[in-house]
């Protein structure tokens, strides 16, 4: 288990294991600003204010929740244990999700003729496969000397590439891949720093600042760059601009991420024990948005004020946080977290190794892991 530098004091899992409080803070925080920036993308085209927000959110929100993945992927290797753990925990998600989404779009949405394709990820479950393959990229990460330089040049190729094609979103997997690798070869140290005082006091004007520039570019940006969807080319710009966006979309990301991290609180609160289930949080939402969509919730007037605004708002936030419960992960953690023993083979090395060390007290070598896939 890795733990970043804090003060307070650690939760726990049902293990026994210690968990570190602010990254399960972070990752339920970054959870809601996902579901928010979603509920607000039917009302963004006549509010300017809730557009700039959008931007803004949408500029670090993925990013960080990257970051934070690619931390806690630093000691995937291709052990036995670790390899079934990327199965059930990826694998077996994507396919119930991406089924489970294509059925939700031919019967709720409009679309019976919907193929059912599980190399062309519907909606949210792009990042069960782009977390799958960056997974698996781990050790070969671990081998090169200059492992975010490399990845940064992939990147930037990528966005010049309209030829990639769509099969597992690769485009959004090569585009985001930089924010895993920076998560790959980050240290607690560089959390327990950038949530220093006199950081999160710099990150207030920061943000505002950010916030301005947000409000200024609205009317004239393309927000598709946020997406990582699409090279320059298919998007209609000149092919020059992919790598340019890139490095600086790469820049912005990380300024206002570290901002978000300096803010993050590092004691235990009342939602500390939800960023265990973000992985609940931010595949299950995804049919509360759509089902709001097509009975056309959206269409109230009301709706389009700054109040109601501010009431789609809100009921994101608090719908995201109930799907993060115990409750809702007990019911659905037969597709997100599925005991599959009888589908694999039992490894000697690795159960004798479990067995020594359940019997040192030191518990399962996977635990933190496995809570945070």
């Amino acid at each position: 288990m890795f733990q970043a530098a804090s003060s307070s004091r650690p939760a726990k899992t049902t293990s026994g294991q210690q968990r570190d409080a602010f990254f399960d803070n972070a990752k339920y925080l970054a959870i809601v600003l996902v579901a928010v920036a979603h509920s607000w993308a039917p009302l963004r085209d006549e509010s300017r204010t809730l557009d700039a927000a959008y931007v803004l959110v949408y500029a670090f929100h993925m990013p960080a929740f990257i970051i934070i993945s690619g931390f806690f992927s630093r000691s995937f290797d291709m052990r036995a244990d670790r390899l079934k753990r990327l199965v059930t925990g990826l694998v077996v998600p994507y396919v119930v999700y991406e089924v489970a989404y294509s059925l939700f779009r031919r019967h709720f949405g409009g679309q019976p003729e919907l193929a059912i394709s599980l190399i062309d990820p519907l909606f949210l479950v792009w990042f069960l496969a782009a977390l799958f393959i960056w997974r698996l990229t781990t050790p070969l990460w671990k081998l090169v000397r200059y492992p975010l330089p490399l990845a940064l040049v992939i990147a930037m190729l990528a966005s010049v590439s309209p030829k990639i094609g769509e099969d597992f979103d690769m485009q959004r997997v090569l585009q985001f891949l930089p924010f895993f690798v920076l998560g790959l070869f980050m240290k607690p140290e560089h959390f327990q720093w950038v949530r220093r005082p006199a950081m999160r006091i710099a990150a207030v004007p920061v943000f505002l600042g950010a916030a301005a520039v947000a409000w200024w570019a609205t009317p004239r940006f393309d927000t598709r760059w946020f997406y990582h969807r699409d090279s320059a080319q298919a998007m209609d710009h000149q092919w020059w601009t992919g790598p340019v966006m890139t490095l600086l979309m790469f820049g912005c990301a990380l300024v206002l991420t570290a901002c978000f991290f300096a803010w993050v609180p590092g004691r235990t609160t009342w939602f500390t024990s939800l960023g265990a289930g973000t992985l609940y949080g931010f595949l299950l939402h995804g049919f509360l948005l759509w089902g709001s969509e097509y009975a056309g919730w959206y269409d109230a007037a009301w709706l389009r004020r700054p109040y109601g605004e501010v009431f789609v708002t809100v009921v994101a936030a608090v719908v995201v946080t109930l799907l993060c419960t115990a409750p809702v992960r007990r019911v659905f953690r037969w597709s997100m977290e599925p005991r599959m023993d009888w589908a694999f083979r039992r490894d000697p090395a690795t159960t004798a190794a479990d067995a020594g060390k359940r019997a040192e007290g030191g518990g399962s070598a996977t635990v933190r892991e496995k809570v945070d896939a």
